[in-house]
């Protein structure tokens, strides 16, 4: 028994029962691997959103804030829309391949 089934067993079974699910990253081309798995870009998006309703000292309603999330978010994914993630054109045939198989 590892030392993690002796601290955690419920959460030490959950992940060898879901082990598929949480790793299946690695089904994937290698050069994309780190964009699939990571979460830096959600917590860009995050820190950009906490950044721009600190600046407001008080907000009059839920409204407004739904409001400012929703233009940040709209603002965001107009800047990501275009860009072009490293590795994913090397990963292109593979990505194809695995699709069609899926599908």
């Amino acid at each position: 028994s590892s030392k993690w089934d002796r601290i955690y067993p419920r959460l030490a079974q959950s992940w060898f029962e879901d082990k598929d699910e949480l790793f299946t990253f690695y089904k994937y081309p290698d050069s994309i691997q780190k964009s699939i798995y990571t979460t830096n870009w959600i917590e860009r998006a995050n820190k950009e959103i906490r950044k721009r309703l600190k600046t407001m000292n008080s907000l009059p309603n839920e409204k407004a804030a739904e409001k400012i999330l929703y233009l940040k978010i709209l603002d965001y994914n107009s800047k990501w829309s275009e860009r072009r993630l490293k590795g994913f054109l090397a990963a292109r045939d593979k990505l194809i391949q695995l699709f069609e198989e899926r599908y």
